[in-house]
């Protein structure tokens, strides 16, 4: 078997990091800054730089357009109930690949790939990839209103919205997220 060209590079990388390791292992499992982030996975975000979070200050959580989805929402439960946090930020950023398509147009997609696969494609049709229609900022809107209103997040978490602008790396608050998310 051989290994892919990344392998060698990520095992060479943590080498370095746990030689360096220090006392990290020491870090409480609760975030210190008591904050969690939802973003995107777009590999041009990096959410430690452009939000200046160290290890142990808060939770990133990060999905395709970094949108609210129910696991998402669990997570931020448990972030808040079990882990302490008392407020979150919805970071979506522009140019995201998740604007290109609509669900209809992903579900042709992958079942079309299933199938010349000879695999059964019924799965595809159960799955909502939450692509983004209309702006950026609208998305984020309407992904803050969906915890703000969902009956179990705690009127008292502050959920921020953002939008991070990939060519000049500043983040922009999304004003009507802004009042939704910190009305109380």
């Amino acid at each position: 078997m051989t290994m892919g060209t990344n392998i060698e590079k990520i095992r060479a990388a943590n080498e370095r990091y746990a030689a360096a390791f220090g006392d990290k292992g020491r870090l409480p499992h609760h975030p210190v800054r008591r904050f969690a982030v939802v973003t995107c996975m777009d590999c041009r975000l990096d959410p430690a730089k452009f939000a200046g979070i160290a290890e142990g200050d808060a939770h990133v959580i990060r999905n395709a357009g970094g949108r609210v989805s129910d696991d998402v929402i669990r997570s931020l439960l448990i972030s808040c109930k079990m882990l302490g946090t008392n407020e979150w930020f919805v970071i979506q950023h522009t140019h995201c690949g998740m604007q290109g398509f609509t669900n209809e147009e992903a579900r042709a997609r992958f079942a079309e790939d299933a199938a010349a696969q000879g695999r059964d494609a019924a799965e595809v049709y159960s799955i909502d990839f939450m692509p983004i229609s209309g702006t950026i900022e609208e998305s984020v809107v309407r992904d803050v209103q969906r915890l703000r209103m969902h009956p179990l997040v705690p009127a008292s978490v502050a959920i921020h919205g953002y939008v991070y602008d990939v060519h000049t790396g500043r983040l922009a608050p999304v004003e009507e997220a802004e009042q939704i998310g910190t009305a109380k």
